[in-house]
């Protein structure tokens, strides 16, 4: 099953149709390798970039377009002005404010929330279910759109795109090497390097930086940041079952929670 917002503790990062979203990119909806480095403000770095905005448009329009094909929209009004009134207040305050914002529930049970690149947002009953309040909401609503500020999809499918290659280049020079007769081998290796060295590291880095903006946006949006805390705490009390953070596209729960509470002390936010 992949990971969605709180089947690994409602991260938001990891979410159905970004994945599928991130997956298309790297599998040739990209650019050629003539980009490169990004400075991002909302981060404090820069940040590979081989994927074009217009791009990720593109390919967001149609997944968003697929899934209000493919699933149920909730025709309860209740959910829907819970989310857009939490959204009224999450997207000024992380100044994202020139995409064409679209809210939607989905009559599902799953545990699942999700925001595309181009600002369209989609909710599942089962989470919102979950949540008591509106800081809920705006802790999840928060950190999906710190994901858009920081340009985690392009920057994610940049990645793995750019490991594909160097994979190939490497596989080719052994092919004319000593070392040509172990070349799958050890192009297989180093696919499984590229992945637990590169890509999910910087997957659960994603997480991190999410978790932090999202927060702020929070406090910006005048909610409580100890609803965050509440919120994940409440989620990673129903995971059962613990990934470790090896080989995990998510920071663990008691992880993300300790580096929660750190940002927010720092931030001044609690004592």
């Amino acid at each position: 099953m992949p990971d969605t917002c709180c089947n690994r503790t409602a991260s938001a990062s990891g979410l159905v149709r970004r994945r599928e979203l991130i997956i298309g990119l790297a599998a040739g909806t990209v650019l050629p390798l003539a980009a490169g480095c990004a400075d991002n403000a909302a981060l404090g770095r820069s940040q590979l970039m081989l994927v074009s905005d217009g791009q990720l448009a593109q390919m967001s329009n149609q997944a968003w377009h697929d899934t209000l094909r493919e699933e149920r929209v909730l025709r309860d009004p209740s959910y829907q002005r819970r989310l857009e009134r939490v959204g009224a207040r999450i997207v000024p305050a992380s100044g994202l404010t020139r995409y064409d914002w679209e809210y939607v529930v989905f009559d599902s049970d799953e545990r699942n929330a999700w925001v595309l690149p181009n600002g369209k947002v989609a909710f599942y009953k089962g989470l919102m279910d979950l949540m008591e309040g509106d800081g809920h909401i705006a802790t999840v609503l928060g950190h999906e759109i710190a994901h858009i500020a920081g340009r985690h999809s392009a920057e994610r499918a940049s990645q793995q795109l750019a490991s594909q290659v160097g994979i190939s280049l490497v596989t080719g020079a052994l092919g004319n090497s000593q070392y040509s007769q172990y070349s799958q081998e050890i192009g297989a290796a180093l696919g499984m390097g590229a992945t637990y060295g590169i890509i999910l590291p910087y997957s659960r880095e994603h997480e991190y930086e999410a978790d932090r903006i999202g927060v702020d946006y929070m406090v910006r949006a005048g909610y409580n940041p100890q609803d965050a805390l509440d919120f994940w705490m409440g989620m990673a009390a129903m995971n059962q079952r613990q990934t470790a953070e090896f080989g995990s596209t998510h920071p663990s729960d008691a992880n993300r929670i300790a580096a929660m509470r750190q940002h927010m002390r720092a931030r001044g936010y609690i004592s």
